[in-house]
């Protein structure tokens, strides 16, 4: 019977050169991580593998029912898939982090005294607390321009800075 076959053993069987999913156990550890960005907070719930890899992220905004809420959902899932067939982490925020929508502002978090939307943070937030800290850059784009002199603001030591013309602003 195929419905015999688990799904593990299923995503084990894929056939030679096509992706593999590694299913998480029923029974996993997990962090969650409260946060505000602006005016918005919410929450990450990372799944954790055995081996203490995250494997699922679930965000929990307070506008339930809003499209951001939707979307954030949508993306939530979209990183579990990802990270179950083995896409790296860093290679996921390294396309979301920067992501610019509202809500956007000052967080609640020193890590990250700023961020460009939601998932700008959760995904700087990940990539601090699950990724590899040789793939990070040394100095992030806050993908915010300096009010003095039009150029990109970067995040040093916790500070918006700008290296054109030195305006900086510490949370």
């Amino acid at each position: 019977h195929t419905s015999d076959v688990t799904a593990h053993e299923t995503a084990a069987r894929a056939p030679e050169g096509e992706p593999a999913r590694r299913h998480l156990p029923d029974e996993r550890q997990s962090i969650t991580h409260k946060f505000r960005v602006g005016d918005q907070e919410g929450y990450v719930t990372v799944g954790l593998f055995d081996d203490g890899r995250p494997g699922e992220v679930f965000l929990k905004i307070a506008k339930e029912g809003s499209t951001v809420s939707g979307l954030t959902d949508a993306v939530a899932l979209l990183t579990s898939l990802s990270l179950q067939y083995g896409v790296s982490l860093d290679k996921i925020a390294a396309k979301l982090e920067q992501t610019r929508f509202e809500p956007y502002g000052v967080t609640s978090n020193p890590e990250i005294p700023f961020a460009t939307s939601i998932l700008d943070y959760v995904f700087r937030w990940l990539r601090l607390r699950f990724g590899d800290p040789s793939a990070a850059p040394a100095v992030q784009s806050s993908g915010l321009t300096c009010p003095d002199c039009g150029q990109q603001l970067e995040y040093v030591e916790q500070c918006l800075t700008c290296r054109a013309c030195g305006y900086s602003r510490c949370s």
